[in-house]
Order: structure tokens, then sequence, then C-alpha cells
């Protein structure tokens, strides 16, 4: 199924009388040699375009001033209305001596000698839209020498445009256009609904307008347009910018019986309203997770009998349909291999037997459970779903037991798998796919269901995206992808599964996974390393010197970069590239693609007059401060064997830190919450001092 773009979901189709109103939107377009051609005007072509030329330069300056110089059209409306005009074009080499004509003021045959018979349209040259998905307004900054289109109804050319008012008695008018420079060619022009905008593309192909622009700021989901949808759970925390994001909808807690009904017959809608009415909002399919499982339950069903527990389950499922008549996809049983409802206590429901127990086939609960959901949701796809699939031939083999039992009663319309981080960290590509590969014997579409990739490491969540990712968006049976959150609050948080920073901060997985599902990632083949001011040295005690790079390709889909050192008693570097001298020598600075490559830069950079070591301590020389300056208030300290404490300081001399270092060799020290400046580390060996200053960004 494809997947409609909101910014898309604006064609509306009414029938009035018979007649759509789908081919009322549509501009009425006019080649400019199809009208009755002055004799001052020659045709000629620019490869399929046929367009028509002035020969002669103006004769007045505000109307044609002659018949010779004017072209004529009979134009049929489609329907009664007011029409915007809007012209294809080409201004010459000239520029302003080539930018401007007229056209008629209103309908009807004009005096080619009387001013107010005519508009003039001038300064063109620096104005117009060219690409494809341009709106035409009359604005734009297409150049000279370029076919462009303007909305001449809207561009105010030395005078006030204007639109062209349609009678319903009289369809079919006359419209005429005069010469004023010579250098233009006019290919066509369009009359259109003045209410609706139109892009280059729509002009072209006579295709129907919008009735609002889209907004400038909107980005669209990842998968939009793609053939499969990629998701994400909505929770509280998952929904700010949902929709520029995914294209999919599943409520993470909401849609559990527990969450629902976790009184008898008292119903919490709230969350689960908010989800489908995201995904029916936005033109995002809806899957319902979920209706049997054996977690997160209403406790009050565990101890009822048989007969009343499956009353009760034909109640939930009657309740949820009358409530959401529209959902896409129900994930009917989920985790049966694993979570089966059939305990009591903490959620689990307890009432397998009354769903029929293991019975003949040992899954007649899930089987029962089906028929019911057929019963109760006949428009939706029913799917089961379970974990630790993907990453086990023995897993998925079992499963594939269970579901050709539903197969052959013709009771599931797709599979489900997981695909948790604890499945698929450490899974290579080719088990993935050899798995999906026994589940499509099925003949059944597959979803992935709750992807969720670790890595509090930008690169090692990288990597797994880019290795586990293609293998199931590349395979043919798999229909969609919903991932398990993105932003902090999500459930794997502490394990780096979120995809943007809690300060909105995109981290380099989800800039790849926007390029690659759309097919435009652009990877860094080189990086230049350079510092600030030209010259690799600093020669000035503590100094620093701040490095950059030059990308290429300049447009790389991940432009940021780590930076390292390979020698951080010479120098140390923060995140952002500021170089901090610790001791005369030479220091190779390297900065890596975030992006995966591993392509990388590197320079050699000099550094003098550093402050030699302190005499009278034995230990100095193999003390090391980095990263100096600290980033985000931490910082470590090495070779500290023989110091006996550590005491920090802030520039008034005042003591806010203190750590014992007996047997320490290093050390991590946190300075967070303390104000960004300058501080003084006084390191003790029980009888000498020595001071280092650090600086907190």
């Amino acid at each position: 199924m494809t997947v409609l773009s909101r910014r898309f979901l604006v064609a509306f189709f009414f029938l009035i009388q018979g007649i759509w109103v789908y081919g009322q939107n549509e501009p009425t377009v006019i080649e400019a040699e199809s009208g009755t051609v002055g004799a001052e005007f020659s045709s000629s072509t620019d490869g399929d375009i046929t367009f028509v030329s002035i020969t002669t330069d103006f004769i007045n300056t505000d109307n044609p001033g002659s018949a010779d110089r004017t072209i004529t059209f009979s134009v049929t409306f489609p329907a009664a209305g007011t029409y915007d005009l809007y012209g294809k074009f080409r201004v010459g080499p000239n520029g302003a001596d080539d930018d401007s004509f007229f056209y008629s003021n209103g309908f009807g045959t004009k005096s080619e000698t009387t001013d107010d018979d005519w508009i003039t349209m001038n300064n063109l040259g620096t104005a117009g839209f060219t690409a494809a998905d341009d709106y035409v307004t009359g604005e734009g900054i297409a150049a000279n020498n370029v076919w462009k289109w303007i909305n001449l109804s809207e561009f105010s050319g030395q005078e006030t445009p204007i639109s062209f008012v349609v009678d319903a008695g009289n369809l079919t008018r006359t419209f005429q256009i005069g010469a004023r420079e010579d250098g233009i060619d006019f290919d066509k022009f369009a009359f259109a609904p003045s209410d609706l905008y139109y892009t280059v593309s729509n002009l072209e192909n006579g295709e129907p307008g919008v009735p609002e622009l889209p907004d400038p700021d909107y980005v669209p989901p990842i998968a939009d347009g793609q053939t499969k949808f990629l998701g994400n759970v909505y929770s509280t925390q998952q929904a700010p910018e949902f929709e520029n994001y995914w294209n999919q909808v599943t409520p993470e807690n909401a849609g559990k019986w527990g969450s629902v009904e976790g009184t008898r017959d008292q119903y919490n809608w709230g969350q689960l309203d908010n989800a489908y009415n995201l995904a029916k909002d936005n033109g995002f399919p809806f899957k319902l997770h979920v209706l049997i499982w054996g977690n997160q339950q209403p406790s009050w069903i565990e101890n009822l009998s048989a007969s009343e527990q499956l009353e009760e389950i034909e109640e939930w499922f009657d309740t949820l349909a009358a409530k959401y008549p529209d959902m896409e996809y129900i994930e009917v049983v989920n985790e049966p291999l694993h979570d089966p409802p059939n305990q009591p206590g903490s959620g689990g429901g307890n009432y397998i037997d009354a769903l029929g127990g293991n019975g003949t086939t040992g899954w007649d609960w899930v089987v029962n459970s089906f028929k019911l959901a057929r019963t109760y949701f006949p428009n939706s796809d029913l799917i089961i779903n379970d974990y630790g699939i993907i990453n086990n031939s023995t897993a998925t083999n079992q499963y594939l037991d269970l579901i050709d039992i539903l197969v052959d009663s013709s009771l599931v319309d797709g599979i489900g798998i997981q695909a948790h981080a604890f499945t698929i960290n450490d899974a290579s590509a080719t088990t993935i796919t050899n798995n999906l590969n026994i589940l499509a014997t099925t003949g059944l579409p597959i979803y992935v269901t709750e992807l969720d990739v670790d890595g509090t490491d930008d690169m090692v969540q990288l990597e797994r995206y880019q290795r586990v990712f293609p293998a199931f968006w590349e395979h043919p049976d798999v229909q969609g992808i919903t991932l398990w959150g993105y932003r902090p609050g999500m459930w794997r948080t502490d394990q780096g599964a979120i995809l943007i920073e809690s300060d909105g901060t995109e981290r380099p997985s989800i800039m790849w996974l926007r390029a690659y599902v759309n097919d435009n990632f652009k990877e860094v083949s080189s990086i230049t390393v350079e510092p600030t001011g030209g010259t690799p040295t600093i020669d000035t005690e503590d100094g620093t010197l701040q490095m950059t790079t030059t990308l290429d390709p300049t447009d790389a889909t991940i432009s940021d970069v780590i930076w390292s050192v390979d020698n951080a008693s010479v120098a140390t570097i923060n995140s952002d590239g500021l170089l901090t001298a610790v001791a005369d020598g030479t220091v190779v600075v390297k900065a890596t693609a975030k992006d995966g490559s591993g392509t990388n830069g590197t320079l050699s950079v000099t550094i003098s007059n550093q402050a030699s070591a302190v005499t009278g301590i034995d230990e100095l020389g193999n003390l090391i401060f980095y990263p100096n300056p600290a980033q985000k208030g931490i910082f470590t300290v090495k070779g500290l064997i023989g110091f006996e404490r550590m005491d920090i300081m802030n520039i008034r001399g005042n003591m806010v830190k203190s750590v014992d270092l007996e047997n320490l060799n290093s050390v991590e020290v946190q300075m967070i919450g303390h104000p960004k400046g300058i501080y003084i580390v006084q390191l003790f060996d029980g009888s000498q001092f020595i001071f280092k200053k650090i600086v907190l960004n």
C-alpha cells in the first residue's frame, strides 16, 4: 500500500450534477502559436517547444501600437469563475531590454493604441519559476535565458495586475497579448481558478491545483511516497513532530487491554484516541497493539469463570470495533510462543482456557482468538506477532508451524516480527534475510512491528542500522516497519536506542535512515583538515587552535566528524575541533566521518613554548589532562600514581571539589552543574603541590 502524504491530500472529488469538480480545477492551457498571430511575430522551435517571438522593438510605452504586434486567442472555459492568468516565456540575454509585454485589460478585442486597454508586464527578467514542484506565484527568482512560468495576475510588473471573471452564460472569451520589447519568447499561457495554487508541473501537464500552499517548514515523513510504510509507536514522549518522521501509527501501551479497562466496565480511551486520531488526521495507517496477550491484561479478569472470561473478551473486541471502525491492521495475538495468557498475577490474563486452551491443534486458543477477531473486525488485516524470531531459525520454524494452522483456515493476513535490539544488535543481514525467506513461504506479508537499535555511541548505533535495516526494508515480502520509539522516554533510552536527543538534535542514524529510504544517501569520500588562520601551530602556553574540515561531497548526508589526536600528552581536542596544547611536540589531528564510511582526514600540528615539567616531582612527567577544555563538565586525569589528593578551585581560589587519589592511576572528574570558566587543579604528592589550569566549556 502506498502511504499518502499529508502534503498531497489535496485532490477533492465532488460529483455535482454529474460533473467532476476535478475537471474544473485543471488549468486551461493555450499554446502561444495557436492564436491569430500578428505579422510582426515569428515562430520558432527549441527542442520540443514551439514558441513565438516579436521581431520589432517597442513602438509605444503603454500599448502595442499596432495590430501586427498582437496575438488574439479564443478561450473556452470549463465553468464560470474567477481565473488567474499564467504565462510561460523566456527573457533574452539583454535582461531589462528584453523583459516586458502587454496583456489585455479584461476579455474582448482591444484597441492596440489605447493605454487603458492593456496591462504592462515589465521587469520579468528576474522573476518566475522553473522547478517542476515550484508553486507558481507572482514572485520567483528565475534568471534570463530559461523557460519559466509566472502568475501574471499576481506579478506587479509596472502596472496593477488583474484576474479574469468568466460568466456562466459566456464561457468562450477573447483574450489578447501585445508586444512591447523584442527579445522575449512566448511558449504558452494558462488560465486557472484564482483560489487554487499550481506548480510548474501542474501547468505543464494540465493538472489540478491545490487550495492551500504547503507549509514551507513542513518536513514529510521519512517514507513519504514509498510503497511500504515506516512507522513508530505513539505515546506522550514519542508524539512531538511524529508526522515529520513517521507515516504509520501504533499505540505503545494505550491499546493494551489493561491500559484501557483496568477497572471492569470503566474505559480509559484518552491516549488510544490520540494515537488513532493522529493516524486518521494525517492519512497514516493505524495498527492496534494488541487484542490478546499474556501481559498487561486487566487483573479483574483472572479469577472469573471461563464462560465469563469469554464474554468479557468478546465485549472487549466489540467495544473496540465500535469505537475505532477504521483500523487498517490489528495485532490479534502477541507473543504466543513466549507469553500466552495462562498465568494469574502481574497482568498475565489467566484466560487461555476460555479461548479453548491448547486443544487439538496445540494452538486452539490462538485459532479461536483469530476467529473472534475475524468476526468483529472483518475489514482489518489481522496480524500475529512475536519476538526472538528473526535471529533464530529454530524459533522461526516453530512460529511457521503456528502460522500454517491459521493460514489453513484463512484467519491471518500478516506476520509480525518484533526485531527488538536484543535480537538484532548482533544479527547478520544474512541470518535476517534467511529467516524472512522462511516466513515468506506462507505467502503472507511480513511486518517488522517493534524495531529498536541500541547504541549509546553514535557510530555503534549507525553501524547496526546500516547492517540490519536494509535486510528488512529491501525484502520484497516486508510491507512495513514500525520502530518502538525514537525519543527519550522510549523503553530502551538507557541503551541508547533513541534517534533524537533530548535537545532535538538528530543522531547520525536517523539522518542516514531518511537518506537511505529515499535513495539519496551521500557518503563522505574525502576530508581535508585545516586550522583556522591557516598555520598548523600553537606557540603560546596552553594555547588553542580551532580545526575545521572540508568534505567531499560538500552536501554529504552526514557532515559531522569525530575529532581525535594521536598523542593526548601533547594536545587534546574536543568534540567541536578545538585543539588545546599540553606540551611541546607534534600531534596528528584526525577527523573521521560520522556516516559509517570510515573516511578520515589528518593534519600534523606543531606545539611549542609550553611550560616545562615542575622539578622535584618525579610523577609529573606521566601526568595527562584531557580534554581541556572539558566538554559537558567532564575531564580525565591520567598518570596519578604517587599523588595523594586532587583539589579543584574556581578562579577566586574557592575549593569546589576534592578527590582522594590513593592507589589511583586515573580518574574521571565530573564537574556537571558547575559554571563554565577557568578552574585550578591542585595535586599533592605528600610533600609538594603542582597546579594545572582546566577550562570547562
